[in-house]
C-alpha cells in the first residue's frame, strides 16, 4: 500500500504547507528550542525523533517499508472489523421487524420508522461534546469504551418491551456511535503521512462493504436460532455480545499514542513520529484550546465540510428506509442498514411475492452480496485512482468517482417501471459515490492542523451526515411508489450538488494556497522550519508551512 509516487505527499487543498501571513492569529515564529515548542506527552521521544531523524531523507526507506506493513498489520484490521460490526449493528432492527418485534412490542403507524430516525437525534447531540471529550482522553481507551457500551445498549434492546423504551435505548446508541468515524479517522492521522491516508482510510472502510455483503446472512441466521425468547431478541443478543467483546479487543490492542505503542522498539517509535514530521498537523495533544475552537466555527472550510456530510447523506437517509419499491416480478427493496456513511445500503431482490416469507429474507440477504462486492470494489478503485494520479488530484477524484452515482439516479428515474434488472443495476451504478466520500474524508485528517481544530472539524462532517439521514426519508411519499420520483430526484439533485462541491473544495484550498505562497516569499527562516512546527499544535491558519 506504499506510495509509488513519493512527491505525492499533498493533496492541493493541503494550504497549511504554505504561510498564511494575514492570518491574525498567526504567531511569530521565533528560533527556540524544541523542547519550548514541543508542550505534551512524551515530549522527550518527540524531541529525540527531530534531533534523530529531523531531516528529509535521513529515514532510510527500507526500514519505513517494514515499519508500514507493521503498522498495516496491527491497526487496519482491528479498525476495519469495527467497521464491518458497524454494519450488522445496523442491520439488527431490520431483521428484528422480519421477525416479529413489531408484532411482539405492538408498535403501531410510524413507530418503527422512527425507531430507524431516532438513532440519529442521538447522535446528533452527543457529536460535537463526544469529540472534545476524546481529546481529553486516550483516544484507543475512549473509542474501545464507546464500542463496547454500543454493544451492551444492543444486547438491552432485546429487553424492551414497548417502544419508549427501544425508543430511548436507541437515542443512546446513536449517542455511543457518534465517536466511532472521527476515532477512525484521527488514528489514521497519528499514523501515517497524507498521502497513506486516503489508502488506509480506504481499507478500513471497506469492511463496511464486506458488512452488506454478509451482514445479511448473519441476520438471517440469527433469526432462525430457536430458543426460549422470541427469535428477534436474539438479533440484538448475540451482536450486541460480538460488539461489545470487540470493544474489550481494541482497549487490549489499539494504540493510544506512538509513543506507547507495544509490540514496537524504542527506534521503530522514532521512525514512527519522525515520519508524522512532515504532515505539520500535530499527533496528540489533550489540552482542549479554545483559541482553536473560536478558529474552528470561524474558518468558513469547516461549514464546507458540515454541508457536505449533510447532501452526501440526503440520499441515504432516504433510500435505506424505503422498501418494496417494485411489486410484482423482481422486487426492488432496500434494506435499511442506518449507516451514518452515506448510502451504504443493501439492495436486493425479492422474487415473485408468492414465495414463502423465508425465501424472500433468504433472498434479501443473498442479494446484499454484489452490492457488498461493489462497494469493496468501488473503494478500491478510487484508492488506487488517487495513488496513481500526479499530486494535488484528490477533488478530481471525488468528483470523477461521482459522474457512476449521478448516471445510476438519473437512469432509475427515467427507466420504465417494469424495467427491473436496468433499475437495479442503475442502483447498483449509486455505489461509486463510496470513493469519493472516503476520499473526501482525507481531506480532512490531511489538512486541518491542531488537535482540537481536527476533532471538531472531524465532528462537524459527521454532524451534517446525521442532519442529511433525518432529513433524507421526508422525500420519499408512499403515494409515489413505485418509482418515488421526488425521493429519486432529491438523490439526483444531492448527488449533482455534491459533485460540485469537490470542485468548490478545489477552488477553496487553491486560494488558500496562493495566501501562503505569497507570505512564504517574505517569512523568516525560523518559521520555515519543519522540525520547529511539526508537533506544535498548530492549526492550519497558525501554521506557516
Amino acid at each position: 500500500m506504499s506510495n509509488p509516487n513519493p512527491t505525492q505527499d499533498k493533496e492541493i487543498s493541503n494550504h497549511i504547507d504554505e504561510p498564511q501571513a494575514e492570518d491574525p492569529h498567526r504567531k511569530a515564529l521565533e528560533p527556540v528550542p524544541l523542547a519550548e515548542r514541543i508542550k505534551q506527552q512524551h515530549a522527550d521521544l518527540y524531541i529525540e525523533a527531530l534531533e534523530r531523524y529531523g531531516e528529509d531523507g535521513s529515514i532510510d526507506p527500507e526500514a519505513e517499508k517494514r515499519l508500514k506493513r507493521k503498522l498495516d498489520m496491527r491497526i487496519l484490521p482491528l479498525l476495519g472489523i469495527c467497521y464491518f460490526f458497524y454494519y450488522v449493528d445496523k442491520t439488527t432492527l431490520s431483521y428484528a421487524a422480519i421477525f416479529g418485534i413489531k408484532t411482539d412490542l405492538k408498535l403501531v403507524g410510524t413507530e418503527y420508522s422512527w425507531l430507524s430516525s431516532i438513532f440519529y437525534f442521538g447522535w446528533l447531540v452527543w457529536a460535537i461534546p463526544s469529540n472534545l471529550i476524546m481529546q481529553r482522553s486516550p483516544p484507543a481507551y475512549y473509542l474501545a469504551l464507546n464500542i463496547f457500551m454500543w454493544g451492551v445498549l444492543l444486547m438491552c434492546q432485546a429487553a424492551a418491551n414497548n417502544f419508549a423504551s427501544l425508543a430511548a435505548l436507541r437515542i443512546l446508541s446513536g449517542a455511543f456511535e457518534a465517536i466511532a468515524d472521527p476515532a477512525f479517522m484521527l488514528i489514521t492521522s497519528m499514523y501515517y503521512t497524507r498521502s497513506e491516508q486516503p489508502s488506509r482510510i480506504s481499507a478500513w472502510y471497506c469492511f463496511n462493504g464486506l458488512g452488506v455483503a454478509g451482514g445479511g446472512l448473519i441476520g438471517y441466521g440469527i433469526g432462525h436460532v430457536q430458543g426460549a425468547l422470541a427469535s428477534w431478541r436474539y438479533e440484538f443478543i448475540i451482536v450486541g455480545a460480538v460488539c461489545a467483546g470487540w470493544g474489550i479487543v481494541l482497549f487490549l490492542l489499539l494504540p493510544n499514542s506512538p509513543a506507547t505503542f507495544k509490540g514496537f522498539t524504542h527506534e521503530e517509535k522514532l521512525l514512527m513520529i519522525a515520519r508524522m514530521r512532515k504532515n505539520q498537523t500535530g499527533v496528540e495533544n489533550r489540552r482542549i484550546k479554545w483559541d482553536q475552537v473560536v478558529e474552528t466555527y470561524t474558518d468558513y472550510k469547516t461549514y464546507m465540510f458540515c454541508f457536505l456530510g449533510f447532501i452526501a447523506n440526503i440520499p441515504n437517509g432516504g433510500i435505506s428506509n424505503v422498501s418494496g419499491g417494485v411489486e410484482i416480478g423482481l422486487t426492488l427493496s432496500v434494506l435499511h442498514a442506518g449507516d451514518p456513511g452515506p448510502r451504504l445500503c443493501a439492495y436486493s431482490v425479492d422474487f415473485v411475492e408468492s414465495r414463502s416469507h423465508t425465501q424472500n429474507t433468504l433472498q434479501t440477504a443473498l442479494l446484499g452480496i454484489p452490492q457488498g462486492v461493489l462497494v469493496v470494489i468501488w473503494i478500491g478503485a478510487g484508492a488506487i485512482v488517487n495513488q496513481y494520479l500526479p499530486k494535488n488530484s484528490r477533488t478530481i477524484v471525488c468528483g470523477l468517482f461521482m459522474l457512476p452515482t449521478i448516471a445510476g439516479a438519473l437512469g432509475f428515474l427515467l427507466a420504465p417501471t417494469n424495467a427491473y434488472v436496468g433499475r437495479l443495476i442503475c442502483f447498483y451504478l449509486t455505489g461509486s459515490y463510496q470513493a469519493s466520500f472516503v476520499i473526501s474524508l482525507s481531506l480532512i485528517t490531511s489538512n486541518t492542523g491542531g488537535q482540537t481544530k481536527k476533532m471538531l472539524v472531524s465532528g462537524m462532517i459527521w454532524f451534517g451526515a446525521c442532519v442529511g439521514n433525518i432529513a433524507g426519508p421526508f422525500f420519499y411519499k408512499t403515494d409515489q411508489a413505485p418509482k418515488y420520483q421526488m425521493g429519486i430526484g432529491s438523490l439526483l439533485a444531492a448527488n449533482i450538488i455534491e459533485f460540485l462541491m469537490f470542485f468548490a473544495f478545489r477552488y477553496a484550498f487553491k486560494y488558500e494556497n496562493r495566501k501562503k505562497q505569497k507570505a512564504r516569499e517574505n517569512a523568516p527562516p525560523a518559521d520555515l522550519n519543519l522540525n520547529a512546527t511539526a508537533f506544535a499544535d498548530m492549526t492550519d491558519k497558525q501554521n506557516p508551512k
